[in-house]
């Protein structure tokens, strides 16, 4: 009777191996031999001093920017080796960017707003609309639909900026200190529907923050220093988002 095969383990989503970046006239590397792997369906938070690099990683993982060296491999697929047109479609089928500024488009309505990753990927007509508002729904805020971005306040905004980052259904969100301008109990909203969607969509996750409320959200916590990741040992949830 033969043995039994082994179980092969499943390549994570995101691999990224000897990660390093530096910039002009700073003293040492600001990534140095950085590794990181996302499973799919894993949300994981990095935290981290101002200008140690967090927005810099999150820029050379969504192949906005090239390292120094070490590389990238999203799904497989080695960024480095895609040229600007190749990641600019990457990014728009399979990446989903939520940030703490919302970035919305004051003069489009909210369903104009949520529509827009749609329309860039040339998803048929008739589908854009019905996709937009199942999303709105998802996110608690379909009677928003037809208003402007100027009437609303900032957890409704960042609401909508879920709604976009996700309604293309993207493999990696990637969420840049997203309850920034919050109050303590929107933020908390917040982090709650992120976690939630991000459950019935099955996207991995990336949270940038320097909160460890919002940290506490994710499923793993990793502390940027050096130019390296760690894991954080325990995080309490009772510093304000």
């Amino acid at each position: 009777m033969s043995a039994p095969a082994p179980e092969l383990t499943p390549a994570p989503l995101l691999n990224v191996q000897g990660l390093c970046k530096s910039y002009g006239n700073r003293n040492g590397a600001l990534l140095d031999g950085l590794e990181l792997q996302l499973a799919a369906g894993e949300y994981v938070a990095i935290m981290g001093e101002s200008g140690a690099g967090k927005s810099t990683l999150l820029n050379l993982i969504a192949g906005l920017d090239r390292p120094d060296s070490g590389s990238v491999l999203f799904n497989g697929r080695d960024l480095a080796r895609l040229d600007d047109d190749e990641r600019t479609r990457l990014r728009r089928a399979h990446m989903g960017f939520v940030f703490q500024a919302f970035h919305v488009l004051p003069y489009l309505t909210v369903l104009q707003n949520v529509t827009l990753p749609l329309d860039l990927l040339h998803v048929p007509a008739a589908q854009r609309e019905p996709r937009a508002l199942r999303c709105l729904e998802r996110c608690g805020i379909l009677e928003l639909a037809r208003r402007y971005p100027r009437e609303l306040s900032g957890g409704e905004l960042q609401r909508i900026a879920i709604a976009r980052a996700l309604v293309h259904e993207p493999r990696l969100v990637l969420a840049d200190e997203p309850t920034g301008n919050l109050d303590a109990r929107a933020a908390a909203q917040i982090l709650q529907l992120l976690r939630e969607q991000l459950h019935s969509t099955g996207a991995g996750a990336i949270l940038i923050t320097h909160s460890t409320a919002a940290a506490s959200s994710a499923d793993r916590i990793l502390r940027l220093a050096s130019g390296r990741l760690a894991a954080r040992p325990q995080v309490s949830a009772a510093s304000h988002p």
